[in-house]
């Protein structure tokens, strides 16, 4: 239940309009946090006391101007949660376009330390503050046909590690969190990409996948979003550098 622990705290979510960030939206609304929430898609049905305010989290201007529209309209930002990230089509290697590498190190892996370069003077100047990273179990494992987003993936453990370690002395907090499979749309879009090239459905493919984990399911959103509001918890206040697995036992093994 919900216990109002950010009551007054201002969180700031990319990629809030579906999957893990629209849930986290709801459930960091619900235990008082004011919000700012960020995505190109629109986002419905917002909560109340939110600044919803478009960006590209690969373009530094809209960046920039993201983090100026918060600090404009709340003052601060307690919590930022780097969300935002984007996926490719299943290809080897060698098959993947040069663009597609681009484009996934930009929004996946620039986005995240574009956010952490806005957000990071803020809380070091007040001494307090929590950043927390969306990677990828990917980010922590290989995974075959998904080099490009592996790679980006990675990159933002690389960036969450190395911020953690700059800031701890200022008592801002940076960790990690890397789902596996979890039922969002970025996932039923892969999920369908193997379908496809398969000759099989959804669910079919959902199976499929489910197999690779040792739970023999891929996660709910609402099993990751738990995870990432505890590890923003005002009382969850000495971790910081990791990289929590919510992953079914995927890299257990």
């Amino acid at each position: 239940m919900a216990d109002g622990r950010f009551t007054g705290q201002v969180v700031l979510i990319t990629g809030a309009a579906s999957g893990f960030g629209a849930e986290a939206a709801r459930r960091f609304a619900a235990e008082g946090a004011r919000l700012v929430l960020s995505d190109l898609d629109p986002i419905a049905d917002p909560p109340i006391d939110v600044l919803d305010h478009p960006a590209d989290v690969s373009d530094a201007d809209q960046m920039a101007a993201l983090h100026e529209a918060a600090l404009d309209r709340f003052g601060q930002i307690d919590v930022a949660i780097n969300n935002a990230g984007i996926g490719h089509d299943l290809a080897p290697l060698t098959d993947i376009p040069v663009e597609a590498f681009d484009r996934m190190m930009a929004v996946n892996a620039r986005g995240v330390f574009l956010g952490m370069k806005h957000q990071l003077p803020g809380m070091i100047a007040r001494k307090s503050g929590v950043i927390l990273n969306v990677s990828s179990a990917a980010g922590l494992l290989g995974a075959s046909h998904l080099s490009a987003y592996a790679a980006s993936k990675h990159a933002v453990v690389g960036l969450t590690r190395a911020a953690a370690d700059e800031v701890a002395r200022a008592g801002v907090r940076v960790n990690a969190v890397c789902p596996s499979f979890a039922a969002t749309p970025l996932f039923n879009e892969m999920a369908d990409d193997i379908a496809t090239k398969r000759g099989m459905d959804r669910e079919t493919a959902y199976t499929h996948i489910a197999a690779r984990i040792p739970m023999r399911r891929v996660a709910r959103v609402e099993e990751v979003v738990q995870a990432m509001v505890w590890a923003c918890d005002p009382a969850n206040s000495f971790m910081t550098g990791q990289t929590i697995s919510i992953d079914g036992g995927l890299t257990a093994v």
